[in-house]
């Protein structure tokens, strides 16, 4: 008889999802979609959120591929945390919000995790021990302020600071992108048309020209043995690339690689002052947001150094981390890494020294993140030329060595 029943409170407790339509007060037709047991736990449900249940039917099973549902974005979080705020903000009940939140949300991904979280709120839990069960989408950080937010009674306030975060933060990782992108895709372009010259085109000449029984210039002859040599080996070529891939990201797995790359990209030319300005502004915008949203200093550089970026970085403000548990200020271990700017760590100091230290953080972030836009321009501005000339000069020089022994053969016979 123990097996029967431990099978129906199972059964019992299994939810699923629904969609309902109701009016409201005013006769608004409403809809949405709600996670229960039964049909009529969803009429209850909306009588209490002071709706008049009209239909409420099962949803049909979804297949989502995975390569075209994705996971949850950067955007989803943050439209989520700027729509969560006002609401938070405008009065209504931390479990409507997430209903609402859940039921008009297109991204299937994010719209389960958002009912998962309403769901162990309603059995009783609070909103950031609910987050905490979803990592991959709601980072320490989140959980964090939103924990603070909770305990001051200012969840609407930390939610608008979390949004306002994400809005920089993700503005700073589009200006990194659109730097890397244009140089990777003009070398790609490069890296193929030189394959198709030498694979495709070089052989066709090559057979002309020992048709023609003569000397090829040295021009010509160079590009002909590239284009032999290329055949030859282009498998090795390429097993040899996709080597060199696999063990820089094998490396950059294991923590002593990781460590070794993330300092080497520090100083690297050209783009190393630009990761450093990313490094700082990152540091300084989690930081200054944490401090001004209550959480104690110790709290607040644990949950910085995790989502640094770098581990040099991320080194770095644990060993502050520590001489402040210690009894220290700030200012002095910041100075001590050698890897903030000492202007930082002098701004920093004043912050600290005046009780204004989220103000002053706030605006070093604000400050490099102008950094990065010019740092990110002048970049961009220097190699365009550069990468111009290399695929002008690969294209050009082919066409020249291609046409030196059609030139030399109509001279001949002329």
């Amino acid at each position: 008889m123990a097996a029967p029943q431990m099978q129906k409170t199972a059964s019992a407790k299994k939810t699923t999802q629904w969609l309902w339509e109701a009016k409201s007060k005013s006769g608004e037709l409403k809809k949405g979609e709600m996670e229960a047991g039964d049909a009529e736990a969803v009429n209850a449900r909306l009588k209490s959120l002071g709706l008049s249940p009209v239909k409420v039917k099962k949803k049909p099973m979804e297949f989502n591929l995975p390569a075209l549902s994705g996971g949850v974005t950067g955007k989803d979080i943050l439209i989520f945390t700027r729509q969560f705020a006002t609401m938070i903000d405008a009065g209504l009940p931390l479990v409507q919000c997430l209903e609402i939140l859940g039921s008009q949300m297109d991204n299937p991904a994010f719209r389960k995790v958002i009912f998962a979280i309403k769901g162990k709120v309603e059995q009783g839990s609070t909103f950031a021990d609910a987050l905490k069960d979803h990592p991959k989408v709601f980072d320490e950080l989140f959980v964090q302020l939103c924990a603070a937010g909770e305990v001051g009674g200012i969840l609407d306030t930390i939610l608008n600071r979390l949004a306002t975060y994400r809005e920089k933060a993700e503005k700073l990782k589009r200006k990194v992108k659109s730097a890397m992108t244009y140089p990777v895709i003009v070398i790609c372009v490069a890296i193929g048309v030189t394959a198709l010259l030498m694979l495709k085109v070089t052989p066709v000449f090559a057979k002309m020209f020992g048709d023609f029984g003569s000397a090829l210039p040295a021009p010509t002859q160079f590009v002909v043995d590239m284009s032999e040599w290329l055949q030859k080996y282009i498998i090795h070529l390429v097993v040899g690339i996709a080597s060199f891939v696999f063990a820089i990201v094998t490396t950059y797995r294991n923590p002593k690689g990781r460590k070794l790359l993330d300092k080497l990209m520090l100083k690297a030319p050209g783009f190393g002052p630009v990761i450093r300005k990313v490094a700082v502004a990152r540091f300084t915008r989690t930081l200054g947001t944490m401090i001004a949203s209550g959480v104690p200093i110790l709290d607040a550089l644990d949950v910085t150094a995790k989502t640094a970026g770098n581990r040099t970085v991320e080194e770095a403000i644990y060993y502050v981390r520590g001489k402040i548990a210690e009894g220290k200020n700030i200012a002095g271990p910041l100075l001590e890494t050698n890897v903030f700017p000492s202007m930082v760590v002098q701004m920093i100091g004043v912050g600290e020294a005046t009780g204004a230290m989220d103000a002053m953080l706030n605006k070093i972030a604000d400050f490099y993140d102008d950094e990065v836009d010019a740092a990110v321009a002048g970049l961009t501005a220097m190699i365009e030329p550069l990468l111009m000339v290399f695929l002008g000069g690969v294209v050009g020089g082919f066409l020249i060595a291609m046409y030196l022994p059609i030139f030399s053969i109509a001279g001949a016979i002329k």
